[in-house]
């Protein structure tokens, strides 16, 4: 078997409205022996993956997807759920899946959810590689395809902490994403409602705090000058200022580093001059600056505060070992390191006991070594400090603080000045104030890690990343969301893309927009390019000055990645025309319909689908729209628009020469059409059609009316406002008409428009990419010989013919009109413009649809330069 193709499409795609991983997948001689031909393989299967029986497959019941094994399948199809059941074995609980044949035999689109995009892709390989070896009766190997997975998982998956606040996130619906490949930075919500986190420390997290938070000394000195008990000491620079300081201080003392975190260089109970010299050296490893101080008897406490209020407390015991009277202490740790519930960092509940040089110092005190035998009942402890990550253990006592300690947590949140903080105190008991006991805080961390919360070794778990979110999103229904408007069709995207952005921006909000040529945020122009795809809506849901985000959204980019967002709030379908078809198995206009639906699919509870009442296809994709649908059309007494009408749903459409929004027995007027300037007086119906779109859109964001005609009036067809889309200028006494149209029935439409143009001749200069089919570039090349007196054709993209092979398929349908229009093949496109001015004389209208638009203006501009009146709207 061979993968064609394998990424993940992280968002509403065309094959699911959840994140899935695609994979095209040629089975090669497989498909000529179905699942039923090969001896055993539901016992091997079953054997190798019992959790398989769970599956129920499209028969509907537990055990079903071993029935279709039974019965007969394809590889392809065993591939999707061993694909979906390796990632069920290494934590990420997934089901959906489907698999379907493509127009080539042999070749299968395999698509499966994801939890974690890297271990989605790496079960989609191994899973190849296992049925692969299944029908092939080879050996397989599960544990370590099982420990390569969770490989991958390790290295990419969130830490408890993070994971902790995402999935809080994730129960109110607040969207997330990282923003740092295999980091913890992530970001919460969308545009400027964001938050973004770094582990446990977030946006709002004082910058002082967190510099007093990492100096032990100067939080020493802020919270020992405001009454908190803390532990007397001094900053030490070398040995021997260590050794002045005991003498004032007296023995037993802890040594740290000034600067540190996780108990990194921390010795405790240290009792003599040899034992304060390799303490020592040992935190100056870590810290010039050395910290010694009073050593407090008493059990480790971690109180973590977020938002000001106490929310768990847990008591830490450093790493240790329970002696049984007759095993050595070696043997000891090596089987506490054995508990499954033990790793390597944070990937399990607890962290494995490495003993070092500070672990074997410990163990001296005690009178042992690692080849004593420790008597039955002994605790030996194995760390200084009682950190998880240096294996130590928790148990919460949340329910067990005294309110006085409570409050001194509290007040210790505030005077350090955290947001999230969390407090290190020894101290006998939290059951009684502080003031009665042997007590002191010996630390404060931002950033604290809430693994001892949330997964304690003993006692309750707290859900501590619930209130992070409630700080951080304070409004329970507040999702961190921010209107997306996603605009799809064959034709007129980027128009009504431009066109509702301005409606938004004259109304006074901040808008992102993202659109075939550019993305724009707050009205500026930050990058060039086609951003028609998923990258586009990441890049503007990231900034945080938008208020709404405005999206232009290709074919390409649904079937390559997905929308690259879960859900918007309106939905606008355009159209339904031949373009692109034979590209990604999709061959049809029925199948180019179920691509485009994809965004109506995504509009959330609430929300609105907007619709063109008068293309057949968008009418009936009525089913796939989610919230509620508002009409655009071009033709009010269409029975499909009364009866919408009729039953109070929202239409925008034409009567009397004016743009009206009509509902139920109400008719309101937006703006007379030729009020409205990219119409040109109305002989231009697709912007006709686009500015009701717009305007449809407008309204279903709660737009008033006055908004929006305000906005229609101040849109013009120029290059400044819609560069490229029916840009009509004079220059010489001959008028040149810019445009993008780049298949038949854009063409069709804009022909509408250039026949109604006064003009001597009509001079076009043209393309198209050579991915097209044959009959598509033909076709196009015959309606621009109905367009035109003369053409020049250009090529720019051959995308995988040969140089000139779609240039001749154009010229060949152009010839084929009858009529006698001129053609002539000029492969660049800058001489095949310069070709057409020269050949232009006055009263000529030169029409060019061309890539390089900014190139044909600065060739206009040494000549006179006007906008016709035509253009204007007046």
């Amino acid at each position: 078997m061979n993968i064609l193709e394998h990424r993940a499409l992280r968002g509403p795609n065309y094959y699911s409205r959840y994140r899935a991983i695609y994979m095209r997948l040629d089975i090669g001689e497989l498909e000529e022996r179905p699942s039923d031909t090969i001896p055993d393989i539901v016992e091997r299967i079953s054997e190798l993956l019992p959790t398989l029986q769970e599956h129920r497959c499209s028969v509907g019941r537990p055990g079903g997807f071993l029935e279709r094994v039974a019965r007969g399948t394809w590889a392809g199809h065993i591939v999707e759920h061993v694909a979906i059941e390796l990632q069920n074995l290494i934590g990420f609980s997934v089901g959906y899946g489907k698999t379907v044949d493509s127009y080539e035999s042999g070749i299968y689109n395999v698509v499966y959810r994801y939890r974690d995009e890297a271990c989605g892709l790496a079960a989609g390989v191994e899973a190849v590689a296992f049925v692969e070896r299944l029908f092939n009766g080879d050996d397989i190997d599960m544990p370590a395809i099982i420990d390569r997975l969770k490989a991958v998982r390790d290295a990419h998956m969130l830490g408890p902490s993070t994971a902790a606040i995402v999935s809080a996130a994730e129960r109110r619906s607040i969207p997330w994403t990282r923003l740092n490949e295999n980091s913890s930075y992530i970001q919460l919500g969308h545009g400027h409602r964001q938050q973004r986190i770094q582990a446990t420390v977030t946006g709002r997290t004082d910058l002082i705090s967190h510099s007093i938070a990492g100096d032990k000394d100067w939080t020493k000195q802020v919270l020992g000058d405001a009454g908190v008990p803390v532990p007397h000491g001094f900053v030490c620079s070398s040995f021997d200022e260590a050794l002045e300081s005991v003498g004032l201080i007296g023995y037993p003392v802890a040594v740290k580093p000034l600067e540190g975190n996780h108990g990194r260089g921390v010795s405790t109970d240290i009792q003599n001059d040899a034992e304060l010299r390799e303490a020592f050296t040992i935190a100056s490893r870590h810290n010039p600056e050395v910290i010694v101080e009073q050593f407090i008897k008493g059990e480790d406490h971690r109180l973590l505060v977020i938002d000001g209020k106490l929310v768990a407390a847990a008591r830490r015991r450093p790493a240790h070992v329970i002696g049984d009277g007759s095993t050595r202490l070696q043997a000891l740790v090596d089987q506490e390191n054995q508990d499954p519930r033990r790793g390597i960092g944070h990937e399990n509940l607890l962290t494995q006991i490495e003993l070092d040089e500070q672990s074997l110092r410990l163990i001296g005190q005690q009178n042992l070594t690692l080849q004593s035998v420790i008597p039955k009942d002994e605790i030996v402890y194995l760390k200084p400090t009682a950190n998880l990550s240096t294996g130590g253990t928790a148990t919460d006592v949340t329910d067990d603080v005294h309110p006085e300690v409570r409050y001194i947590a509290e007040r210790i949140s505030r005077l350090i000045g955290l947001d999230i903080i969390g407090i290190d105190l020894l101290a006998e008991t939290l059951t009684r104030p502080l003031e009665e006991q042997s007590a002191a805080v010996v630390e404060v961390n931002a950033g604290p890690g809430f693994r001892m919360h949330l997964s304690p070794t003993h006692g309750k778990e707290r859900d501590v990343g619930q209130p992070v979110i409630d700080m951080l999103f304070p409004v329970s229904d507040d999702t961190g969301r921010i209107p997306i408007v996603a605009v799809t069709g064959t034709n007129g995207k980027t128009t009504t893309v431009r066109l509702l952005s301005h409606l938004l921006r004259q109304a006074g909000r901040n808008v992102g927009m993202a659109c075939t040529g550019v993305i724009e945020i707050d009205n500026h122009v930050i990058l060039r390019g086609d951003y028609s795809g998923p990258q586009a809506a990441a890049i503007v849901l990231r900034e945080p000055t938008v208020e709404y985000a405005v999206l232009e959204v290709a074919r390409g980019g649904i079937i390559r990645r997905g929308l690259g967002f879960d859900e918007c709030d309106v939905g606008v379908l355009l159209n339904i025309a031949s373009d692109h078809l034979g590209e990604h198995d999709i061959y049809t206009l029925d199948e180019l319909a179920r691509c485009k639906t994809v965004v109506i699919d995504a509009v959330r509870p609430g929300g609105t689908a907007v619709l063109n009442a008068d293309d057949p296809r968008v009418l009936d994709s009525r089913e796939w729209a989610r919230g509620d649908i508002v009409f655009f059309t071009l033709d009010p007494d269409s029975p499909a628009v009364r009866e919408h009408v009729a039953a109070h749903g929202v239409v925008f459409t034409v009567h009397h020469e004016r743009l009206v929004m009509r509902q139920g027995q109400v008719e309101a007027e937006v703006i007379p059409i030729v009020d409205v300037p990219i119409t040109f007086e109305g002989h231009a119906h697709f912007n006709v059609a686009n500015a009701l779109a717009a305007s449809a859109a407008a309204y279903a964001l709660g737009l008033s009316i006055g908004d929006i005609q305000m906005g229609l009036q101040t849109f013009h067809p120029t290059p400044g406002q819609n560069p490229g889309r029916t840009n009509l200028i004079e220059v010489d006494g001959m008028q040149v008409l810019i445009d993008y149209g780049h298949n038949v029935p854009a063409l069709e439409a804009l022909g509408e428009l250039v026949s109604r143009i006064p003009a001597k001749r009509r001079i076009g200069v043209a393309s198209a990419p050579g991915n097209r089919r044959d009959e598509d570039l033909f076709d196009l090349g015959a309606q621009l010989a109905k367009m035109h007196d003369r053409v020049f054709i250009y090529e720019t993209d051959p995308r995988g013919r040969a140089i000139g092979e779609a240039a001749a398929l154009l010229r060949d349908g152009a010839e084929s009109v009858p009529g006698g229009c001129r053609v002539e093949v000029v492969l660049q496109e800058d001489r095949a413009v310069e070709r057409a001015l020269e050949e232009a004389d006055e009263g000529d209208l030169l029409v060019l649809l061309i890539d390089d638009i900014d190139g044909a203006i600065e060739r206009l501009k040494g000549r006179r330069f006007s906008t016709p009146q035509a253009s204007s709207g007046n």
